[in-house]
């Protein structure tokens, strides 16, 4: 969030160890020379990452994260949000599997290779099935941040005091791949 707010200008989405920084397309920053943003971005990423690590965890560190990145031109607004939409459709993907795979050795007594033996092959229905029949859980209760992944976008404010509004930066878990999200910001990718 920090580093968002002194760089990003429209819009970060991130899930996991993945996330994507989008700049505005009249962006001069570095002179828009790829290698440099790139390096600038994942070096301000991880040290941020690292440095808040224990705000937001109570297991220390036990190694040193790195990240590795790349810096992708699209076209059009409609191939950006195209890419957005598969990073959410990857993230729900990606988590409803882990779950289902934890809940099989915690719960269900599984060793790992068993649970990924029982999951080879199946589809998203069957993990909610599993989920539901034999542990009363709906994936759909799990909270959103897991299932929707984190979105960055600049909002305001209207200070009380002084009535004036100030930028703040936004903390979503929701929908990305639907057309609410775009239609309540029409300035994120115009």
């Amino acid at each position: 969030k920090q580093w968002y707010q002194r760089r990003v200008r429209v819009i970060a989405y991130g899930q996991s160890d993945e996330y994507s920084f989008v700049f505005k397309r009249s962006s001069t920053l570095y002179s828009r020379r790829a290698s440099k943003i790139i390096s600038t971005v994942c070096s301000m990423f991880t040290s941020h990452y690292v440095y808040n690590w224990s705000k937001h965890c109570t297991t220390p560190l036990k190694y040193p994260p790195s990240f590795d990145g790349r810096v992708v031109l699209y076209p059009t607004e409609r191939d950006l949000r195209n890419y957005l939409s598969w990073r959410q459709a990857d993230c729900h993907i990606n988590n409803l599997y882990n779950t289902c795979f934890w809940t099989l050795v915690q719960r269900g007594g599984l060793t790992t290779s068993e649970a990924e033996k029982r999951l080879n092959g199946s589809f998203s229905a069957d993990k909610n099935e599993i989920m539901f029949t034999e542990f009363g859980l709906n994936y759909n209760d799990e909270p959103e941040v897991y299932r929707k992944g984190t979105t960055l976008v600049w909002g305001s404010v209207t200070e009380e005091e002084s009535k004036r509004k100030r930028k703040v930066i936004e903390v979503l878990h929701c929908d990305i791949i639907g057309d609410t999200f775009w239609e309540e910001r029409p300035s994120l990718i115009s």
